[in-house]
């Protein structure tokens, strides 16, 4: 990784270095010399709702157009259409400025390489270097790019998502799409009632302020009963809900569960299966993956394979089995559990909240179940928390993280699985416990307190915040004063 661009690219709060306006021209400039390999080259540049958008990418098309090379504004979408347009419009790359889930005062940066793909490290090594440059000024260009209004190219877009499914497919279903105030606030509702479903959206209305707040699919995973307290007002079937830049998806069904991306990676993997289109036969997930998730796939006859945590180390897996196994009409499954699906094939290589959330319907659908709830009740989950702990932007620890899970499993042998690690993207240190049946999620978040005081300790956060996340069923376990007994 480099010294700048992280898991999911170069993030941060507004304001404070690097997102700051000079850093976003540097970066332009230093992008435009690296990725420039022709005259008239274009970079296709794509935002979230976030108010500080406007300002970043400004600063950072100044950069581009001074090296020669045109820019395709393509306005507020979603990070996966900045994705799939760069290899439809022939640009040089893509650009998103979003930080996703997170909070408005935070924003970033990731650039997609020529076909899509995130930027090789390589790459991002070489544009890095003449960031961290004192003496990288270049001169401009002698033909300066041009900027060109790309919002027609939403259009083709959501005719690409649609054209997947027959005609109408989802006309007898009435759902909820919670927007998250971000960039699925325009395109999701349309793309859903073109598809024959009578949409209810909300969080819808975005005022640069309010992208994430209590909306949005990380809302909803903490608090279901929100969403599912509008399906039963409005006599919904059930409702989806998307995170900042659309490229993650929740949904809760008839009975105010919810259904995260374990769920879905079950669905689809029987149901890609079953058209004989799944990839290899099998299914890229992360470490942070339920149990329930591998006993339903393995169940099946396929087989999971699991990455560290983020979607870049399972779109890469997902793009070694593609080298290794390409044939006609194959889809490449994976995913993380927070929502964020990957069905990758020659044109689609991100994630995409609806593209995914299109498809979940669609099997579910052709599944005739009942009901969404009696559909995911085969994915049988096992107890899982994952607790976030904050730590500040402090010296990490990770070399003592392997002898505090070995001490976990011995003092606890009930525990299936643990995984400790310091968030690429957040000040947060992440607990993961996973227990067999004769444990509850409670014990687990009585476990997750007392590992968590120990991280704040070493990071001097004692007192910071802590949340736990019931991943079994959906919704914030309350943080226990007192800490587990050792067994």
């Amino acid at each position: 990784m480099t010294q700048l661009f992280g898991t999911d690219g170069i993030r941060g709060v507004v304001g404070e270095g690097p997102l700051v306006p000079e850093f976003f021209l540097k970066l332009g400039q230093a992008a435009g010399k690296v990725l420039k390999t022709q005259p008239n080259a274009s970079v296709v540049i794509g935002r979230d709702t976030r108010q500080s958008g406007v300002m970043l990418q400004n600063a950072l098309s100044a950069g581009l157009l001074s090296c020669g090379i045109n820019v395709i504004d393509l306005g507020v979408i979603p990070t996966s259409a900045v994705s799939w347009l760069v290899g439809q419009l022939n640009a040089e790359a893509g650009v998103v400025i979003s930080a996703s889930h997170n909070p408005v005062r935070e924003n970033g940066i990731k650039f997609f390489s020529k076909n899509g793909q995130k930027l090789p490290e390589r790459i991002e090594e070489k544009i890095e270097e003449l960031l961290l440059d004192e003496h990288f000024r270049p001169a401009p260009d002698e033909n300066p790019g041009r900027v060109v209004d790309g919002c027609s190219f939403h259009e083709i877009y959501t005719q690409d998502l649609l054209k997947e499914h027959p005609a109408g497919f989802l006309r007898d279903l009435v759902i909820v799409v919670d927007c998250a105030n971000g960039a699925a606030s325009n395109v999701a509702p349309d793309i859903f009632q073109r598809a024959g479903a009578r949409v209810i959206a909300i969080n819808a209305s975005p005022t640069g302020f309010n992208i994430n707040v209590n909306a949005g699919s990380e809302y909803v995973r903490r608090c279901p009963e929100r969403l599912d307290e509008v399906i039963r007002q409005v006599h919904a079937n059930f409702g989806l809900a998307f995170d900042g830049d659309a490229d993650r998806v929740v949904l809760v069904d008839e009975e105010g569960t919810l259904i995260d991306g374990d769920h879905m990676l079950g669905f689809l993997s029987r149901y890609l299966a079953q058209h004989d289109a799944l990839l290899g036969g099998s299914v890229v997930t992360t470490t942070m993956r339920n149990n329930g998730l591998r006993h339903y796939v393995e169940s099946a006859g396929l087989e999971l394979y699991e990455t560290p945590v983020g979607d870049k180390y399972v779109s890469d897996k997902l793009i070694q089995l593609w080298n290794e196994n390409s044939e006609p009409g194959k889809i490449g499954l994976g995913g993380e559990q927070a929502g964020h699906i990957i069905l990758l094939d020659k044109d689609h290589i991100t994630g995409d909240g609806i593209r995914a959330g299109l498809f979940v319907l669609r099997a579910f659908l052709e599944s005739h179940y009942a009901t969404l709830a009696a559909f995911a009740t085969g994915v049988g989950k096992t107890p899982q928390i994952i607790a976030s702990a904050y730590v500040g932007n402090t010296v990490r620890f990770d070399k003592q993280l392997g002898a505090m899970q070995k001490e976990l499993f011995r003092q606890h042998p009930w525990l299936v699985r643990v995984n400790l690690r310091y968030s690429g993207t957040e000040p947060l240190f992440r607990i993961m416990l996973e227990s067999d049946h004769s444990h509850t999620e409670e014990d687990l978040a009585l476990l997750a307190a007392e590992i968590s005081e120990r991280a704040q300790k070493l990071a001097n956060q004692v007192g910071a915040e802590v949340d736990i996340l019931n991943c079994t069923r959906g919704g914030l376990l309350a943080v226990p004063e007192k800490a587990l007994a050792k067994d």
